[in-house]
């Protein structure tokens, strides 16, 4: 299992649903100290929570490594309370380990992308230990499913794929 924060989880959610070994993803929140908390509530900013996905994996057919190669790709690590179009502590960036192992594979990742400067700006999203993870409600599971008209609004309105261009030139 990997636990990660990249922003709005219904965009890493869609980007893990298609990494082959990917078993189940479960869009929700952690790292706050709310018990149990609506997504209203974190979307105020008053949680402590970020947006998180949860991904379960199997490692005979991707590795944690990989996992977090594809998650790089997918946010901006140089922006705090801010990726992309939304804005504010809950859409933060982070690595949530849950062992010595992943913390190991998770602090080299970190340090290979520092030392390949693809970007001028310091990368800011941390390697932090696993809180509890909130599952979110079923209307905020598989957004891009559910509603992919919104979806497809949402991702096109929020300048998302212009940024990841402009950091990752793809």
């Amino acid at each position: 299992m990997a636990l990660l924060a990249g922003g709005c989880f219904w965009t890493l959610q869609a980007v893990f649903d298609q990494v082959e070994g990917v078993l189940a993803t479960t869009t929700g929140f952690t790292g706050g100290r709310t018990r149990n908390p609506r997504y209203e509530e974190v979307l105020g900013g008053r949680t402590g929570h970020v947006e998180a996905v949860r991904v379960e994996f199997d490692p005979q057919r991707v590795s944690y490594a990989q996992l977090l190669d594809v998650f790089w790709r997918n946010i901006d690590p140089t922006r705090t309370n801010q990726q992309f179009c939304d804005i504010g502590p809950q859409y933060n960036t982070a690595i949530f380990v849950l062992d010595a192992r992943q913390r190991a594979v998770a602090e080299a990742s970190k340090a290979a992308l520092e030392r390949s400067k693809p970007f001028a700006a310091r990368i800011v999203t941390p390697v932090l230990p696993a809180a509890e993870f909130f599952p979110a409600d079923d209307a905020h599971q598989r957004f891009h499913e559910q509603f992919p008209d919104r979806y497809a609004q949402y991702v096109r309105g929020c300048g998302r794929a212009q940024r990841l261009r402009m950091l990752w030139g793809r």
